[in-house]
This record gives structure tokens, C-alpha cells and sequence, in this order.
């Protein structure tokens, strides 16, 4: 088993103050690898301490030189790329080949895009060519990160490379779940020459380290991304300190297939809610159909879902693997039970596990066929492979169930038709539309609204969620 008890504070692998043991369990057959700390209230004030003692340093070097320890990063991420890999795919049950393709990948792609977008990025400028008027964008601070355990690198270099390129020092927790993935990144950071107290890393759980960050006062900042019941919590314990709170929280994405869509559009969207297991929070589980073309619908996802293999992370091939722990096993299954309870059509999957895996966090590929907005499977993120279809017979129906969320993260459009698609771009309720398998660009900004959160990351976005605006007036001109 490895042991992994230490955190990066100061520049350096420390042992805990108040630490408590936490196993890390292998997804795929429930049994622990590794044994991490999970951090207590001194372990927090002293990681923040040292990104306190930092700030002034770091935020008075140049802006060229806080960016080439990027780049620096960037290179040592590339080397280590496989051990990052083997890193995420033991922690959180990503198969090998996709955790290598996609989940390690999207750390590379962030970071590539930050050096993009901070090419053109205005770190000051005049009001308006008005003389003596000038605007400075300073960094906020000290930022405590707080990270999920669906898509660790994805969402650590989203918060830690925009931080760091302007100008702030950071405390990283990442999900005590899949936390090996985060200590190999600060080896990464550390292998870069990154000064002392600019990064640092302390494991813990959302109620202890989670909670010690949100509410202390020498941190500026908290960036989370997780559920919306912990981001509403950690939103209550930074208000005493009034502290900017920047939440990447949860989804029930609506995917509109139109009877114009094009052939594959169906397929196309139930094999993005199987991927990573279900396990994304802008995954589009809620299949809306026009009626025409419904019948045939549910057919092609009830195809995909049983075309899905479900197999242990380490196998190699296209296959998905557990869900990421027991705790999320059993709400993916009492999910599943409830679509059955309510009435909801299985066509595919259902409740237990695959046939021939009697060990490890593994669910079946579902789709619910008939069901209607006011089911539990409707209304809920379920975070597993459960699709829900239902017809409609109107744009304007369509568009009002797709609304009827107290989410709002990513919403898609299928339909060969401009007018459909930029209509529905602009009324659909959310921060993100994808339409027709098109992906959003590098750079664009990841964020939703109403209990997706309220942040915005990636790109000069991503950039601008770590700053202050200063308003100066008398410039020298």
C-alpha cells in the first residue's frame, strides 16, 4: 500500500500537525492501495500561513516570469503523463486508456489554454483613452481550492494555472477520494521551481480542511467545484469573512434532438452521459425527443447502453469503468430504483451489477424511456450512466421543460435548422450550450448558473475570476 501521509507546504513534504489516516479505496475491487492524512485545523492555518508569507513576492514578480513557471509545468506534466495516468485511473476507476486520452489530457489542455489566453490578457489599461484615469487588474490574494474527484487534473489546473498567472498563492484541497492524483501534481509543481508558499496542499475532508478554508481569514478566495449542497454550505461559511466564493457545482443537462438532427445525433448524446461513468456534471441525461422521431430514439440509446462494456480500470480498451466509491454506488442505484418505482420505462440496464463483476463500484449502462418531468430521475443529478428520454411535440415545449431546472450548467441542441439552433442558444437557461457535437473552443469559459454555481473558468475568464479591479485616478500620464 502506498503511503502518502505528507503535504506540500512551504516548498516543502511536511508531516501533519493533526493528522488522521484515510484509505484510498481501488473503485474496481473495493480494497484499499494508498493511505493519505486528512489535515486538522493546524495543518490549514500553517499551509495558509506560508501562501500569505508569499503573496507579496510572488505578486510583485513580473508577469512574464510567473508565466514561464507555467510553461515549466506544462513540460514536467508532459514527462510524467503516464504516471498521472495510472495516478487517476487507481484513484477514481477511469479505464487506463481513457484516463491517459481524456482525463489527463484535459490538464494539458487547460494549461495550454491559459498560455494562449493570457497572450492578449490587459493587466491595466486607460478608461476609455480618458488621461489620468487607468485600470489595474491586482490579484485577489490568498485562494483556497477546493477540487472534485470526477475530473481531478481538469479541474486543478483550471483554478491553480489562472491563480498563479496572476499573481496569487493557493491552498489546494483535493477530493479525499481521489487525492493521488493532486500529490503528483505537486511533485510536478515543486520538479518546476515554483517559489516557496505559492503552492501548497492540504488533504482533508469537505467538513474539516474544506470548511477551515472557507471560513478562514487570511484566505481571499475560495474556488470550488462539487455538489451543490457543499457549495451552498461553503457559500454560508465564507459570508462572515465576505470573501469571493467561485462555485463550479452541479447539472441535469437537456439534450434536444429535433427530427432534422442528424443520424447519429442520439447515439452521439447517450454515449456522453456513459462516459467517465456518468460521472460529469455536464453529462446531458435528460434526452429530449421530438415526437416524430422518438420511437426510433429510445431504440438507438437502448442499443448504445448495451454496446457499453463495463470492465476494471486497469484493463486496457473502450470500456467504462466504476463509479467512484460505495457511497456513490448506492445513490446511483436507489436512482435507477426510483425511475422504476415512479414508472419511468426501463429499456436498458437497470438496478445491480454487470453480469460477471460481483466486486467493485460497478453499475449498469440504463436508459429510461416515458418519463416525465416530474420524476426523480428527471429532477435529480444522478453523476452515473442514467439516461432518461421523454418526447415532446413542439419547440416551445421542449424549451420550457429543458428550463425547468434549478439547474443550469450545459444544455444541448440537435437540429440541422440555424433558425432552431440560435434561437435556442440564446433562451436556453444555462452557461454553456453545445449544439450538434460541436465543442466549445480553448479558451471558452466552463460555468453555469441558478445551482450550477456562479464562477467561470478557462481562459481570460478563467483569468479574470482571480483578480481585483483597482480604479486609479491621476495616473502619470
Amino acid at each position: 500500500m502506498l503511503e502518502k501521509r505528507q503535504f506540500y507546504i512551504n516548498g516543502a513534504w511536511v508531516d501533519p500537525i493533526a493528522g488522521t489516516d484515510c484509505d484510498v479505496i481501488d473503485p474496481s475491487n473495493e480494497e484499499a492501495v494508498a493511505v493519505i492524512s486528512l489535515g486538522g485545523q493546524a495543518d490549514t492555518d500553517a499551509a495558509v500561513a506560508a501562501a500569505k508569507a508569499a503573496l507579496p513576492a510572488w505578486r510583485a514578480r513580473s508577469h512574464e516570469k510567473r508565466i514561464d513557471y507555467v510553461r515549466r509545468i506544462l513540460e514536467i506534466y508532459k514527462e510524467r503523463e503516464h504516471d498521472m495516468a495510472k495516478a487517476i485511473s487507481l484513484e477514481m476507476g477511469a479505464p487506463i486508456e481513457f484516463s491517459l486520452a481524456e482525463q489527463v489530457d484535459s490538464g494539458d489542455w487547460h494549461i495550454r489554454g491559459f498560455l494562449h489566453a493570457v497572450k492578449n490578457f490587459e493587466w491595466e489599461h486607460s478608461l476609455d483613452g480618458q488621461r489620468g484615469t487607468r485600470i489595474l487588474k491586482d490579484p485577489i490574494g490568498v485562494v483556497g481550492m477546493i477540487t472534485p474527484w470526477n475530473w481531478p487534473m481538469n479541474q486543478v489546473t483550471l483554478k491553480v494555472i489562472p491563480a498563479m498567472m496572476t499573481g496569487c498563492t493557493m491552498v489546494l484541497k483535493p477530493s479525499e477520494v481521489a487525492p493521488l492524483s493532486s500529490l503528483l501534481f505537486a511533485e510536478i509543481v515543486s520538479a518546476a521551481g515554483v517559489p516557496a508558499g505559492v503552492f501548497n496542499l492540504v488533504n482533508g475532508d469537505g467538513v474539516g480542511v474544506g470548511s477551515q478554508l472557507s471560513r478562514h481569514p487570511d484566505v481571499d478566495m475560495v474556488s470550488f467545484t462539487g455538489s451543490t449542497r457543499a457549495g451552498i454550505a461553503i457559500s454560508k461559511a465564507a459570508a462572515d469573512t465576505l470573501k469571493r466564493v467561485s462555485l463550479e457545482l452541479g447539472g441535469k443537462g437537456a439534450n434536444i434532438v429535433f427530427a432534422d438532427a442528424d443520424a447519429d445525433a442520439v447515439k452521439r448524446g447517450a454515449r456522453q452521459v456513459f462516459e467517465n461513468t456518468g460521472q460529469s456534471c455536464n453529462a446531458p441525461t435528460r434526452m429530449l425527443v421530438e415526437r416524430t422521431r422518438y420511437d426510433q430514439a429510445v431504440e438507438e440509446a437502448a442499443e448504445v447502453a448495451h454496446a457499453t462494456r463495463v470492465g476494471p480500470a486497469a484493463e486496457k480498451g473502450a470500456h467504462i469503468g466504476p463509479l467512484v466509491n460505495e457511497t456513490q454506488f448506492n445513490k446511483v442505484q436507489s436512482l435507477i430504483q426510483a425511475g422504476i418505482d415512479e414508472g419511468a420505462r426501463l429499456v436498458a440496464g437497470g438496478v445491480g451489477r454487470p453480469d460477471g463483476l460481483n466486486r467493485g463500484y460497478f453499475a449498469r449502462p440504463t436508459v429510461f424511456a416515458d418519463v416525465t418531468p416530474d420524476m426523480t430521475i428527471m429532477r435529480e443529478e444522478i453523476f452515473g450512466p442514467v439516461l432518461s428520454i421523454m418526447p415532446f411535440d413542439s419547440a416551445d415545449e421542449a424549451l420550457s421543460i429543458a428550463n425547468d431546472t434549478v439547474y443550469g450548467l450545459t444544455n444541448y441542441v440537435q437540429s440541422s435548422d440555424p433558425v432552431k439552433l440560435e434561437r435556442f442558444a440564446r433562451e436556453l437557461h444555462s452557461g454553456m450550450v453545445q449544439m450538434n457535437g460541436k465543442g466549445r473552443g480553448k479558451g471558452a469559459p466552463f460555468g453555469g448558473v441558478g445551482q450550477s454555481g456562479n464562477g467561470r473558468e478557462g481562459g481570460v475568464w478563467g483569468l479574470e475570476e482571480f483578480v481585483e479591479i483597482k480604479s486609479v485616478g491621476g495616473w502619470p500620464d
